[in-house]
């Protein structure tokens, strides 16, 4: 055996003659202390959860039909007929969850911890960018079903864009492939969510990375850190060895849901029956309340002033410190934006 070993190794340098120095170096690469922390690493938990995402979202495209006429069929057919079905939907579906929530606490840890300044702005708006990728990536998966709910959802949605000043008209016939929510919207829907969706997150994860490993991560320094030596910690084993134990509690967190919560199954799509009450997904609870107090034309605007908002904030935060320094107006601004979104998903959830 240890002759076979011998043989591949040396059959590995000859085929990739790749530098030993090379993994030395990435494994003992410093990582800063404060990561130990999994709140403060918390892109790791989602690239975990992304990975998830892709294994059992290419299982289910074997037997998903994107046409109206079969979409809720197969979907039916991989909760109740396909062995194992039922479980690889429901990963699909809690990973999903679990994946918006680590990336909503990620750009809160950012924020809060002024990780968005100097000279991080344009990674914060990158990350920006995969924040509403991956909002999209749910609202298009949810439609995907072809269910009551999840018809007149995308219908709903479309209606709103249609709103958008100047270029609404184009943008919602683009998204329906029509004049209304038909079958030209569903195959719409399973390209960008299973091509185009993965095909942005993938580079805007790249250049994400990229500018990481350029400028680096943002150093913080605790009381209870005093007592190391050193404010780095080697990437190999220490930091491998937590975020393998953050995935593997995940993993027990995902098992718990899809056993006790599998995915289930409401009424297929009718266009001719409006059901009494129209929700999103939680994920956009917020917005659909925003809506309902305010005009059509007021919310979609709101809505899109608030996206800008959060885009730009590192140039609008910087204007806010060199007129009011040391004041932390951010972040209380942010402690406000965050109390509302609460008090709007509550209230949504609630009525």
């Amino acid at each position: 055996m240890k002759k076979r070993l011998d043989q591949l190794k040396a059959w590995l340098k000859t085929s990739a003659p790749i530098p030993e120095e090379f993994f030395r170096k990435v494994s003992s690469e410093p990582v800063p202390h404060h990561l130990k922390r999994w709140w403060f690493c918390l892109g790791g938990t989602a690239a975990y959860l992304f990975l998830i995402q892709v294994i059992t979202g290419l299982l289910l495209t074997f037997y998903y039909v994107p046409e109206p006429g079969h979409a809720y069929d197969s979907v039916y057919r991989i909760t109740y007929e396909i062995p194992f079905g039922w479980v690889i939907r429901s990963i699909h579906k809690w990973s999903s969850h679990l994946f918006i929530i680590a990336v909503i606490l990620h750009v809160f840890r950012v924020f809060f911890t002024g990780a968005y300044r100097k000279p991080r702005e344009l990674n914060w708006m990158i990350g920006c960018g995969i924040l509403f990728c991956v909002l999209t990536f749910g609202f298009t998966g949810y439609s995907l079903i072809y269910e009551q709910l999840s018809y007149w959802g995308a219908t709903v949605a479309a209606n709103l864009t249609q709103n958008v000043p100047l270029i609404g008209e184009y943008l919602a016939r683009f998204m329906r492939g029509g004049d209304t929510v038909e079958e030209n919207t569903l195959t719409r829907f399973f390209i960008f969510h299973i091509a185009l969706l993965p095909l942005a997150i993938t580079i805007l994860l790249t250049i994400h990375i990229t500018l990481i490993r350029l400028l680096g991560v943002t150093e913080l320094r605790f009381e209870d850190d005093r007592e190391h030596s050193t404010s780095h910690v080697p990437f190999f084993p220490n930091h491998f060895l937590r975020e393998t134990i953050i995935a593997s509690c995940i993993a027990l967190v995902i098992t718990f849901l899809v056993v006790f919560f599998p995915a289930g199954l409401g009424l297929p799509a009718d266009p001719f029956v409006t059901p009494a009450h129209i929700k999103p997904e939680w994920y956009f609870y917020f917005t659909f309340r925003w809506l309902k107090i305010s005009s059509l034309t007021v919310g979609v605007l709101g809505t899109g002033a608030a996206a800008a908002l959060l885009v730009f904030w590192p140039f609008i935060d910087r204007k806010i410190e060199k007129h009011f320094p040391g004041k932390d107006i951010s972040i209380w601004l942010g402690i406000i934006a965050i109390a509302t979104l609460l008090v709007f998903t509550v209230w949504e959830a609630l009525v």
